[in-house]
């Protein structure tokens, strides 16, 4: 097998240390050289690394992405790769497997190293710095939304404890109306009538039904567990707000992408964000709409042995650009007269919901694709597209459709 790396570098990264194997390819009748150390995570310690590295002549660094262990040796190689002029390359865990029953540190680094050399491993997406940030940002965002989605569930919960059905009438517990009587509970006022009165908007119209809803046992111990939640649900609001503001400075310099990315349906400036900041918002990273729908895990698999294909699922990709596009994808879905609504509903009826769901999201990650790449606006094929494009088919439809009903169909074309 052709060697592409005469000296390559293998590291096994841990939390404490990694172990770090260099491969020197033999010349004529010399045997390959291989010689591992040990080098703890500090960055004292990987600056040394750097220098070993250099003096090694090496090439090509090849580690091995496990866990969040990976970014003190990444960061610190990356800013000195250009200068000491060799390729880094960081290995998905997935693509890298050691054989059973061989795994070791020592080995493993080895195994790295002998891939790296030989040219047989992909390096995984880094982006820059300043996506790395953005980056943050958007899935610190991500997760404090959903600790606050998990609270309201939890107060949701407690309230079934006092036998206060607040949330059978009210659409959600963190409305104004919802929380004025959650507020007053929580202050001593326990008149069903009283609290009713508190209703706003529409919700003024359901008095009778929040007055039998507010008829409960809530006592002081309920008060004080319901306020703790209330809190928390406060405080998780907050870190919103101020990570939103953080995002929209960090946005800044993506903010031309980020307008056309708002120009598809379904798509709201926040998951437009989550789309940027996975994917950098530079599609020179991803050859083809297909690599990027692989990379994000909206393509399907691939399942063949002897010529016969079996059945596949979607694979593994990036869960929060899922997370966003999922969204994306529900909400086009339900939008009136676009291409990307008649496109869900021509495969739900066929494949189902989450099928349908699922290819809507790749559809609209080949329009990002494009977009960014041609850097222009989402153009609306319009909900008949389909019928425009095939209209033969759509009139067999039709008429096998009719002959079901039992109607002769005698087709006459307009003049």
């Amino acid at each position: 097998m052709e060697v592409v790396h005469a000296r390559c570098a293998g590291i096994d990264i841990g939390k404490k240390s990694a172990k770090v194997c260099v491969r020197i390819q033999g010349a004529g009748s010399r045997k390959t050289a291989r010689q591992t150390t040990d080098w703890a995570s500090m960055t004292r310690e990987v600056l040394g690394l750097c220098d070993y590295l250099v003096a090694e002549q090496v090439t090509c660094v090849v580690m091995e992405s496990t866990s969040d262990y990976w970014k003190p040796f990444y960061y610190v190689l990356e800013t000195m790769a250009e200068e000491a002029g060799f390729e880094l390359i960081l290995a998905n865990a997935s693509h890298v497997k050691n054989l059973p029953g061989r795994k070791s540190d020592v080995s493993d680094a080895a195994w790295l190293a002998e891939l790296g050399a030989h040219g047989l491993v992909r390096s995984s997406f880094v982006p820059a710095p300043a996506i790395r940030e953005l980056r943050d940002l958007t899935r610190t965002r991500t997760v404090v939304a959903r600790e606050r989605v998990r609270e309201i569930t939890r107060l949701e919960k407690r309230l079934e404890a006092p036998g206060v059905k607040l949330s059978v009438v009210a659409s959600d517990l963190n409305k104004n109306s919802a929380r004025l009587m959650l507020d007053a509970l929580v202050a001593g006022e326990r008149d069903p009538e009283v609290l009713a009165d508190l209703a706003l908007g529409s919700l003024r119209g359901k008095r009778e039904l929040l007055v039998d809803a507010l008829t409960g046992r809530f006592s002081d111990h309920d008060a004080f567990m319901i306020k703790i939640h209330l809190d928390r649900i406060d405080a998780h609001q907050a870190s919103i707000e101020v990570l939103d503001k953080r995002i929209e400075e960090a946005i800044e310099p993506f903010r031309v992408a980020r307008d056309l990315l708002c120009t598809i349906p379904g798509v709201s400036t926040t998951v437009a964000d989550v789309i940027i900041a996975e994917t950098g918002a530079d599609m020179s990273t991803f050859p083809s709409p297909g690599h990027l729908a692989a990379w994000a895990g909206v393509a399907p698999g691939q399942n063949e042995s002897a010529g016969r294909k079996g059945r596949t699922t979607s694979r593994p990709g990036n869960s929060y650009l899922k997370g966003g596009l999922g969204i994306a994808a529900m909400s086009a879905s339900r939008t009136k007269n676009t291409y990307l609504s008649a496109r869900y509903r021509r495969i739900a009826t066929r494949r189902g919901h989450l099928r349908a769901i699922v290819a809507t999201e790749r559809i609209m990650l080949t329009a990002i694709w494009h977009m960014l790449t041609d850097n222009a606006p989402y153009r609306e094929l319009g909900a008949d597209h389909y019928q425009l494009t095939h209209p033969n088919q759509q009139k067999r439809r039709a008429i096998k459709q009719l002959e079901a009903l039992g109607y002769h169909v005698d087709l006459k074309k307009a003049a």
